[in-house]
């Protein structure tokens, strides 16, 4: 028998002679003992496997709650950069509302004062006009440069065409109309809503000037003289006479 072969067979039967041992050695209910002995060993065996299953299943569950929870906070930022957006284009757009408000504002203030210093512009030289035009009459007639001069400039005028009417007549309606101001002007009633507001002492509105004004006088309607007699020849043509009047008319 080979070396190899030899120590093999020793090996076979001290392996043989150690279970006879150990079998001659267990008590009566031996069976029982060692089927206990094998199924806890087979227990022991299996549970290493179970405690690495669970460690997995834990571990997976806790990478998917980081990953819900990554993507909840990328949801978030992106929620909020939305909203962060809106509000700074709010802001511009109502910056450049504010901006677009002041500048009508302004501009509406600009135009104003140019319209008032317009109408002042126009107020003076108009009246330059009429007392350019008084002094001319005081100076060519002897007729003073007042109300009282002004009616009876005007009544000698009226005479010359013919045109009716009287010192109380004609005093009286000028009083009422523009208490004496030769540059009063209604902005008020109807004609000025329409854009031919009432002008002078007797409140003669620019169509009816231009119509019945009187050969000799002036065309502007503030100026007084051209003012009574355009006026009580349009008073003569309706009324009969200035006379007649004794209200709006």
């Amino acid at each position: 028998m080979p070396k190899n072969t030899h120590k093999i067979a020793i090996a076979g039967v001290a392996t043989l002679g150690a279970a006879a041992i150990a079998f001659s050695v267990v008590p009566a209910d031996a069976h029982t003992t060692t089927t206990d002995a094998a199924s806890l060993s087979h227990v022991a065996y299996r549970a290493e496997p179970v405690r690495d299953v669970k460690a997995g299943v834990t571990d997976q569950l806790a990478g998917a709650s980081l990953k819900m929870q990554a993507i909840e906070a990328k949801k978030k930022a992106a929620v909020d950069a939305a909203a962060a957006k809106k509000a700074a284009a709010a802001a511009a757009a109502a910056k450049k509302k504010a901006a677009a408000a002041a500048a009508e504002k302004k501009a509406a203030a600009e135009r104003a004062a140019k319209r008032a210093a317009e109408r002042a512009a126009s107020r003076s030289v108009q009246r330059v006009a009429v007392q350019q035009a008084s002094v001319k009459r005081v100076a060519a007639k002897s007729y003073s440069n007042n109300l009282d001069g002004w009616i009876r400039e005007s009544l000698a005028i009226m005479k010359k065409h013919g045109i009716p009417g009287s010192y109380s007549g004609i005093h009286r309606n000028v009083m009422r109309e523009s208490s004496g101001n030769p540059m009063a002007i209604n902005n008020w009633d109807i004609n000025a809503i329409n854009g031919i507001p009432s002008k002078g002492l007797l409140q003669v509105i620019p169509p009816t000037f231009a119509a019945y004004h009187v050969p000799g006088t002036s065309w502007n309607i503030y100026d007084p003289v051209a003012n009574i007699t355009a006026a009580c020849n349009y008073a003569a043509d309706k009324y009969g006479s200035m006379d007649n009047v004794d209200s709006a008319y």
